[in-house]
């Protein structure tokens, strides 16, 4: 006996020195390799980047992983219990694993052998951190024993609070949302704060699987793994009896994320800023770094921008007819589906498709995609004249079936009254069209340069492309202000005569005569600078530049931000060169807030994740700024910085210029709104681009109108049909709850009576008498004025710059090397 029971007792002691060395051979091998798990001490989850507009609203959020990182502190207990008890509930007494845990997976994982079954696991809080930060997916056996050895070495290494940290704001909850207060917030539209039981057991509930348990596609099992999480809860204490009991009795109800905090219709504006963050801090600052972004976006103006611009590109589109229908679909039967088979179509929101499924001689009946039926009243689609080339319209329709055939499919919008205000009835709709021609608005404060509001186009979903910012077109008479502002800072007054007559400029050999006109084809003789620019007239504009220099005009545009490459040739003068609407705007604006330079900007503020200011567009020191407000000490001054680009006083000589353009001239439609307001209408050749460009004492807005591809917009259509109705409107909602206030007037500007027409001083007979703006030498004094226009006078009575006219000897409208002369823009 004693021999065997040697023998037994030296087996054993050999199979366990074996097993001991098995076990650090494996150590050892598997160990060799492991990941620094020390980088769990720093850790820095992707984070998402917000964008804020000005009130705090969101605008946008960019990240590869939604995640909002929440200290375990800040977690409520609900939320940290229920994860205990659903995934580890011995996680703060155990090393790193739960030896009985490996125990009851390993029998289960043995019954279940040569089935077609997915192995169990036994993981831990801290081997699931181990996995999820340091390991892969893989199922196998060299993972897990990575993940075990891993999981050891992180429980000495760390607190127990700090691994649970890691492990609720890394971990995948299904619905994009990495991390507890994301799914929060994308499941039930919450905060960790406001979960109940029910709703804190269910995110508990799916790090299993959240696939399976996704409560849209899956709600049965979704609510029976949520029961049981409840049940786990109770067990485990953390629960009373009736409280597991009204949490299992709660539906389970998926909040969707509303909307209602978040700022629509900036798609323009936020991928604008998207673009700048990533320009200036990469991208994966940008979709990793959690930045807190404060936009300069007013939601209302917004608003307001995207409404005025899209009405005003359809009121556009209407008077040029109606193109036909989005496409034909037989309406014999199941017309719903084929009708839903043309979905989505971009840009169509907030419109509706439809189909024609009767035509009669009042209306036309028509079915939406949810089975609805309607009717379009005749009266409603009376405009749809059909489209002809180069924006020509065909006859009126005298009845439906002049628009409408049976089987079109056609955009409509429920419409509630006739133009006249009469009801009709419910499910009346109107027949719309998608617009071909597109825009741009962009509104800012002219103070700062902060951009308040941008629309790019029609609609974001149709288009990314951003014809704020991107469109380079003509601004043709809209860049007229800047010719006639370097006159009036070389000695020119808004009563200086300029000879408004045909003109012939020579171009230089081998070139034809240039000879530009005015949009009317008419002459108005000896005319004041201000009336030059009120009525738009080219030839006055043209005789103006050539007396300036038009070195000067390019370094106007370079100094106003409009240009940086403008060709210093006169036609140039009327609009020739290219722009964007943004720039175009930033340069009036530096116009109306007395010729201090501004830089258009999208961003207020940008912070990293730990809430440190990493960039302020507002520069400008302020030691005091930072200290504790007291009510009875004077607010900090904070010094103006801002460039002087131009004389104030000639800033505001062309402002009051400008606002008669408003009341007289081109843009005269804009008065109506009934407050002070300037600006500028412009007109490229051919009528393919049109501009209002204008402000009032502190808001800046331009607006473009033009197709993508390039051609006319039509006979007669211009800046003052296309878009100055667009600004107009915008104007009017903008300022409607703002008071009148006037344009400032600068230290050394006179205020003298005078004819507008003539320029002189206001006499006893005058019926048309304003306020002209003078700067103290420069007031008339009643003696004959000489007018600018000389040059020779043919037989007919043109005019012909010849050599006299230019002392350099080389043409002012000289083309590049190799070039042709430029197209010559500013009809109106």
């Amino acid at each position: 006996m004693l021999k065997y029971l040697v023998i037994i007792i030296s087996s054993v002691f050999l199979l366990t020195v074996a097993a001991t060395v098995g076990v650090l051979g494996v150590f050892w091998h598997y160990g060799r390799g492991l990941p620094d798990y020390q980088q769990l001490a720093h850790y820095e989850p992707s984070v998402t980047t917000r964008v804020y507009a000005g009130d705090g609203r969101l605008i946008a959020e960019y990240a590869t992983e939604k995640r909002s990182f929440v200290p375990l502190s800040a977690m409520p207990q609900r939320v940290i219990k229920a994860f205990l008890s659903a995934e580890d509930k011995t996680f703060y007494s155990h090393p790193g694993i739960d030896v009985w845990g490996v125990m009851r997976a390993v029998v289960i994982n043995a019954r279940n052998l040569g089935g077609d079954r997915r192995p169990v696991g036994a993981s831990t809080i801290t081997q699931q951190v181990a996995k999820n930060f340091l390991l892969t997916n893989e199922v196998s056996l060299e993972r897990k024993i990575k993940e075990v050895m891993l999981a050891f070495r992180i429980e000495r290494a760390f607190s127990k609070d700090h691994i649970l940290e890691l492990y609720l704001n890394e971990i995948y909850l299904g619905f994009s949302s990495y991390g507890v207060a994301a799914a929060a917030m994308n499941y039930f539209n919450k905060s960790l704060d406001e979960l109940t039981v029910a709703e804190a057991a269910f995110l508990a509930a799916l790090p299993k699987a959240p696939n399976n348990y996704n409560p849209r596609r899956h709600p049965v099992a979704a609510k029976q793994r949520r029961d049981w999480v409840i049940g786990r809860m109770l067990e485990d204490g953390h629960i009373t009896p009736g409280e597991a009991m009204a949490a299992q009795n709660e539906p389970l109800t998926v909040g969707y994320r509303t909307d209602t905090a978040l700022v629509g219709g900036a798609g323009f504006f936020g991928e604008e800023v998207r673009r700048e963050l990533a320009a200036r801090y990469g991208e994966s600052a940008l979709y990793q770094g959690g930045l807190q972004v404060r936009s300069t976006l007013d939601p209302t103006l917004q608003s307001i921008a995207n409404r005025a611009l899209r009405e005003g590109l359809v009121a556009y589109d209407r008077r040029h007819g109606w193109r036909g229908p989005m496409g034909r679909i037989q309406v014999e039967a199941r017309w719903q589906e084929r009708l839903a088979s043309l979905l989505p179509i971009p840009g169509l929101e907030p419109w509706q498709l439809a189909v024609v499924l009767e035509t009669g001689g009042e209306d036309a009946r028509i079915g939406l995609v949810d089975g609805t039926l309607g009717s379009i009243p005749f009266a409603e689609m009376r405009w749809a004249r059909p489209w002809l080339p180069a924006q020509k319209v065909g006859p009126s329709p005298s009845r439906p079936a002049d628009a409408l055939r049976v089987g079109d499919v056609v955009p409509v919008e429920p419409v509630k009254a006739d133009g006249e205000g009469r009801a009709y009835p419910p499910g009346t709709y109107a027949l719309r069209q998608l617009p071909k021609v597109d825009g741009a608005l962009v509104a800012m404060d002219p103070h700062t340069g902060r951009v308040l509001a941008m629309a790019g186009g029609f609609a974001y979903g149709r288009s990314q492309f951003n014809r704020a910012t991107q469109a380079q077109r003509q601004p043709g008479s809209a860049f007229k202000p800047f010719v006639y502002l370097a006159a009036l800072n070389n000695g020119f007054t808004p009563s200086s005569l300029i000879l408004d007559a045909p003109v012939v400029i020579d171009q230089g050999p081998g070139l034809p005569l240039w000879k530009p006109s005015n949009y009317s084809d008419d002459f108005l003789g000896p005319t004041t600078l201000r009336v030059g620019v009120e009525r738009s007239r080219n030839l006055m504009t043209v005789r103006l530049a050539q007396a300036v220099g038009m070195e000067q005009i390019v370094d106007y545009a370079e100094r106003f931000g409009i240009s940086d490459n403008l060709t210093p040739t006169l036609a140039m003068a009327l609009g020739a060169g290219e722009t964007t609407a943004l720039r175009l705007t930033a340069g009036y604006a530096m116009l109306v807030n007395g010729g201090k330079r501004i830089t258009p900007t999208i961003v207020d503020r940008v912070q990293d994740r730990t809430g440190r200011t990493i960039y302020r567009h507002d520069a400008r020191p302020c030691p005091n700024c930072a200290g504790e407000y007291v009510p009875e000490e004077p607010m900090p001054q904070v010094p103006d910085t801002r460039e002087v680009v131009t004389d104030p006083a000639s800033a505001y000589q062309m402002v009051s210029i400008l606002q008669g353009v408003v009341e007289r001239g081109t843009g005269r439609r804009v008065s109506a709104i009934g407050k002070p307001l300037a600006g500028k209408t412009g007109t490229s050749n051919d009528s393919v681009d049109a501009w209002f460009v204008g402000f009032s004492p502190d808001l800046a807005v331009g607006v473009f109108v033009g197709f993508d591809e390039p051609h006319s917009l039509g006979d007669k259509e211009t800046g003052s049909s296309v878009a100055a109705p667009i600004f107009k409107d915008f104007m009017a909602a903008a300022l409607a709850d703002k008071p009148a206030v006037p344009f400032r007037v600068p230290p050394g500007i006179r205020l003298v009576r005078v004819n507008p027409a003539t320029g002189r001083l206001a006499g006893p007979h005058d019926r048309v008498v304003i306020l002209e703006a003078f700067k103290p030498e420069t007031v008339p004094t009643g003696e004959v004025e000489e007018v600018l226009g000389g040059g020779e006078v043919d037989a007919v009575g043109a005019f012909r710059f010849g050599a006299g006219a230019n002392p350099a000897g080389v043409s002012p409208l000289a083309p590049p090397a190799g070039g042709v002369a430029p197209d010559m823009g500013g009809l109106y």
